[in-house]
């Protein structure tokens, strides 16, 4: 059962999108929601991750890389994603910091399932490590509805900090959008935790200033799309 509350979080975000246009910056804002956890200890509890597709894209401009067979990189040249065939993946010689330079330039990645199964090979474990191991991506289904479905997908994954954020929308979205993403992915992250609504740290601040009826710990922070 969830415990967001409604009607403090539709404030929240009326109160973001209101600052957001008072303040008239030069860029679309992404909206992020952070979320603390207690009585967890990395060291010791087992890290949990999961991602869930939301219902409204939060980053429409999210870099995403295509490393893909002949017949993807054409679809990819198509729809004017940046990709990567097995040529280009070779010049980089599994050399770490080529691979953790790549793994920064891109929010994602995608794979051909004849590149996906090369990857280790390729490029070590340095995607992997950076949390970007490629989706993979089949020939029957089409490259753009792929691009738009990881850029609705958010991941949460215990690391070793009890903090984690999440992009949830961003400011030219409609408020009811922002809720519904905020809404699934609130409910997605407690249903990984052990003792569910019990792990998530109570904090009534919003952006240092103090949000009463605002429930537990969310952080809304505009940030640069």
């Amino acid at each position: 059962m969830s415990k967001l509350q409604s009607d403090a979080l539709r404030e929240a975000i009326s109160g973001i999108m209101a600052d957001s246009k008072e303040k008239n910056r030069k860029f679309v804002e992404t909206i992020e929601l952070q979320i603390g956890l207690k009585n967890y200890d990395p060291q010791k509890d087992k890290r949990f991750s999961g991602s869930v597709k939301l219902p409204h894209i939060p980053r429409p401009k999210m870099k995403i890389c295509m490393l893909g067979d002949a017949q993807h990189v054409e679809e990819a040249e198509k729809i004017g994603l940046d990709w990567m065939d097995v040529e280009a993946l070779k010049k980089l010689n599994k050399n770490k910091k080529l691979v953790k330079k790549l793994a920064k330039k891109y929010h994602a990645f995608l794979a051909s399932e004849a590149v996906i199964k090369q990857i280790p090979r390729l490029l070590g474990p340095g995607l992997n490590k950076a949390g970007k191991f490629p989706t993979l991506v089949t020939h029957q289904e089409t490259l753009e509805s792929k691009v738009n479905e990881s850029k609705a997908m958010v991941k949460f994954q215990l690391k070793k900090v009890l903090c984690m954020g999440v992009a949830v929308g961003n400011v030219s979205m409609e408020e009811k959008q922002i809720f519904q993403n905020v809404q699934l992915s609130v409910n997605f992250l407690v249903s990984l935790l052990k003792k569910n609504w019990q792990n998530v740290l109570v904090s009534e601040e919003y952006n240092g200033e103090i949000l009463p009826c605002l429930l537990r710990n969310f952080f809304f922070n505009p940030v640069n799309l």
